[in-house]
């Protein structure tokens, strides 16, 4: 017996011996599931797949269906690159969605089995986000038309060709805000748009000078079309400088046009509206603190006869991320994160006791229901896998998987459970860290450790899959990969969130230096090896960290805010700078130098790689020239990559695969030699 206990161990060590390390190629072979959608019949489930073509440097998008009850998924649409969006008409007999495959991005519809695709719009100013309404007679969606012209497409024809013919390119403005994330601010506006299914010519709900929606601060859609199909209810800030203010509010407009009327009236961000189906209620998302886009997100509903307003999550001191109501109207599911997860969760409309619906160690999304309210289908993503869709009953239960389209990839691979571990900060708040342990790993050995840094600084390491940061790959690489959460994490409290306001390389430092005492007395942790890395705020930290230690061997900032000052005069969301800083530079200039990396540049000793995007108006590309000018004129050995085709993030497969690369022989020519 003993004997046959041994060959099975032994056979199960060959087994995952023989597994690869999960490289970045192998993060490229994967494919990236989400927005399930079920028909309202209840037979079946669209959602979109994007594969990576490396060899293209594409990312092409397509529409899937799986059968509700489980079964084989099939491929639905082929033709273009970006098909998405995916829509059900209210009996079930058609889908709208969004395809580039005519050379633009337009409404489209198709049968439930992919067959009769035929095309619906045909702007010269494009279309997405498409809504069918729920009486079947319309198809709302967004357009970025010229505010002069609206809805008159010879018009915005006329002004897209002039501005195309044209011999000069220059840019003249007159007020902020005058670019956003990667794109320069055109003369053209976000609009809803609504044309009848059979086709015609769309009419402009949102006419004027504003985005709607607003550029959004995350979470469901900012529009949705009562069930009655008679009316529109979308966000929109109509504040004169949108580049200082979050304050987007509702509005209500009849889905044939006319005025529109504003419904809300909270100095925060009040968005995704959703109405109940009884048509009773509308649902959103809201922040009661202006100009502060890390505010606590709550749940309320709005009763739409008598105006009266139900807080529904006031006493759940964690941010509503998604929601959904229940088929009868009574209640809400919604989806928080606590502590590296993400649970869906269910209320009742009038507020009261919070049950959990489904939890675990991953983050649940994405949640739709049949029309009887049994059935639940939502995304499931964990440290170790990334999305896939699940069905279950939405009283709980075991859920089942509707698709497995990365199965045989990752069982090819090596992949390693998140652990965690707790300490306590300087000031003797808990901080949770995540820890990934490398690729074949024996506890008997001592491995080189990275510290890993989020951005945000609102943001969070926990139980999901990134494509960006994969925890994973640089396991596979060889490193103890470890994960804070430090001050300014969501998912510990808004009083956690808060502490980071004003004090960016304070506590927060402290945290990140609580964990990094904890990774190194690791029994396998070599504490004469470890580098740290970070992206947005985590640059940030680590160009703070240039300055303030020499604990590791080698650094990497990528994208990270350099020169506050600087930054604050080039940057385009400037409601961000003005909450964390208290004000402008000139109001808090020894707040903005206080804080400020480029002001401790004579202590820089590290070596540092720097990653910057020339398309990056979040945190401008010069934030990552002056860092390198520092280190290079105090011959510190750094390293510079720019990729001129890249934003805050870097995107493109090819561009991922060289951003990998360098970071991980950057980390490896300090701590391998």
């Amino acid at each position: 017996m003993r004997r046959r206990l041994i060959l099975l161990l032994a056979s199960a060590a060959m087994l995952f011996a023989q597994k690869r390390p999960f490289d970045v190629n192998a993060l490229m072979e994967l494919k990236r599931i989400g927005d399930p959608q079920i028909s309202p019949d209840g037979r079946w489930v669209t959602f979109g797949v994007q594969s990576v073509d490396v060899a293209a440097n594409k990312k092409p998008q397509q529409i899937w269906v799986v059968p509700l009850a489980g079964g084989p998924p099939r491929q639905m649409t082929t033709e273009g690159e970006a098909n998405q969006r995916a829509r059900w008409s209210p009996d079930s007999r058609h889908i709208a969605y969004i395809s580039d495959r005519g050379g633009t991005s337009q409404v489209w519809l198709m049968d439930p089995d992919g067959a009769n695709q035929k095309q619906v719009t045909n702007l010269s100013t494009e279309a997405d986000g498409v809504l069918h309404s729920p009486d079947g007679r319309n198809l709302l969606f967004t357009s970025e038309v010229y505010p002069e012209c609206g809805a008159d497409d010879a018009c915005n024809k006329r002004n897209l060709d002039a501005d195309k013919n044209s011999k000069v390119h220059a840019r003249i403005y007159t007020e902020l805000l005058y670019r956003h994330w990667n794109t320069w601010q055109s003369r053209r506006r976000s609009h809803l748009l609504v044309v009848p299914v059979s086709g015609g010519v769309p009419k402009d709900l949102t006419p004027g000078a504003h985005d709607v929606p607003p550029f959004s601060l995350g979470g469901p859609d900012d529009y949705d079309i009562s069930p009655d199909g008679t009316e529109v209810c979308y966000s929109m800030n109509a504040d004169p400088v949108p580049a200082a203010s979050t304050n987007a509010d509702l509005y209500v407009v009849s889905i044939n046009g006319g005025e529109s009327r504003r419904i809300t009236a909270t100095p925060g961000a009040d968005s995704s509206p959703h109405y109940s189906p009884d048509g009773k209620y509308i649902a959103w998302r809201a922040q009661f603190r202006a100009g502060y886009e890390s505010d606590r997100f709550r749940l309320l509903a709005l009763e739409r006869t008598t105006g009266k307003v139900t807080n529904l999550t006031e006493t759940l001191d964690r941010w509503v991320n998604s929601f959904t109501w229940t088929p009868d109207s009574m209640g809400l599911f919604f989806t928080t994160a606590d502590r590296g997860r993400q649970a869906i969760q269910l209320i009742s409309v009038s507020g009261g006791a919070v049950r959990v619906a489904a939890s675990g160690d991953a983050e649940l999304d994405d949640m739709v229901l049949t029309r009887d309210g049994k059935t639940m289908v939502y995304t499931q993503q964990t440290g170790m896998s990334p999305i896939e869709i699940y069905r279950a009953a939405s009283t709980g239960g075991t859920p089942v998987a509707l698709t497995r389209l990365n199965n045989q990839t990752l069982d090819s691979y090596q992949l390693t459970p998140l652990e965690e571990f707790w300490v306590d900060a300087a000031d003797g708040s808990r901080v949770q860290s995540f820890v990934v342990k490398p690729y074949g790993f024996q506890a008997n050995r001592k491995y080189p450790v990275l510290m890993l840094i989020h951005g945000g600084p609102q943001g969070n390491w926990g139980h999901n899959w990134t494509y960006r940061w994969n925890a994973q790959v640089f396991a596979a690489a060889g490193y103890l990969v470890v994960e804070p959460n430090p001050r300014g994490s969501t998912g510990y409290g808004q009083k956690f969130i808060d502490e980071i306001n004003g004090d960016w390389g304070g506590r927060a430092f402290d945290d990140i230096m609580a964990a990094t005492d904890r990774a190194v007395n690791l029994p396998y942790a070599d504490a004469g090896r470890v580098v740290a890395a970070g992206g947005s705020y985590g640059g940030y930290m680590v160009d703070w960290i240039l300055g303030h230690t020499q604990r590791f061997k080698a650094l990497i900032s990528h994208d990270g805010v350099y020169d506050l000052t600087s930054e604050f005069g080039a940057t385009e969301e400037l409601w961000f700078p003005i909450w964390e800083m208290g004000g402008t530079p000139w109001d808090k200039p020894e707040d903005y130098a206080r804080w400020s990396p480029s002001h401790y540049a004579k202590d820089f000793h590290t070596p540092t790689l720097v990653i910057h995007g020339e398309q990056d108006f979040r945190v401008p590309y010069t934030q990552g020239l002056q860092l390198f000018t520092a280190l290079q004129m105090q011959k510190v050995p750094s390293k510079l990559l720019v990729f001129p085709d890249e934003g805050h993030w870097v995107l493109k497969p090819q561009n991922s695969l060289l951003w990998y690369k360098t970071f991980i022989d950057w980390l490896d020519s300090w701590v391998k030699k």
